[in-house]
């Protein structure tokens, strides 16, 4: 069997988690014995946000997000591996960003998503500004102290 593809999207429109689940799923003809995925959500901040704001540079982008998928199937024996991440305007309760690992087993498909999203949280080349309630726009989102000690511990 040929070593799997990874697959990285990055779109402006709506993610639909339970199509790419299926995807993935039917791509591997029932050879998985693991599918993981990880949706990240906009979350209200307690009604304070109305919406984030995502930029990012096209083409770079999708380049070091490939990079790290790369290495995630490097690291971990998977057998498909997709991200999605969403740009633009992104309101609460909405997708921002999809994994999807497959593996024959739960610890490699759950480990490669782990890793996966630490690096999406911390070292993605996008940036997140807020768009408060009130109707003005807050600052920059940057990653937390939390968020950078999870992910150095795949260094």
């Amino acid at each position: 069997m040929s070593a799997p593809v990874p697959s990285v999207g990055i779109q402006a429109e709506p993610f639909d988690t339970a199509s790419e689940i299926a995807r993935v799923s039917a791509e591997l003809g029932g050879r998985a014995g693991a599918v993981v995925t990880f949706t990240g959500l906009c979350r209200d901040e307690d009604g304070r946000l109305a919406a984030l704001e995502l930029e990012h540079y096209p083409g770079m982008a999708e380049i070091e997000i490939l990079r790290v998928a790369e290495d995630a199937l490097a690291r971990w024996p998977l057998q498909a591996l997709r991200v999605i991440h969403r740009h633009g305007l992104v309101r609460p309760g909405d997708g921002i960003v999809l994994v999807v690992t497959a593996a024959s087993h739960r610890v490699a498909a759950f480990e490669a998503a782990d890793f996966l999203m630490d690096y999406l949280k911390t070292r993605a080349p996008f940036w997140k500004r807020e768009h408060l309630a009130d109707g003005t726009t807050g600052g920059w989102v940057e990653a937390t102290a939390r968020d950078d000690a999870a992910a150095g511990r795949w260094a």
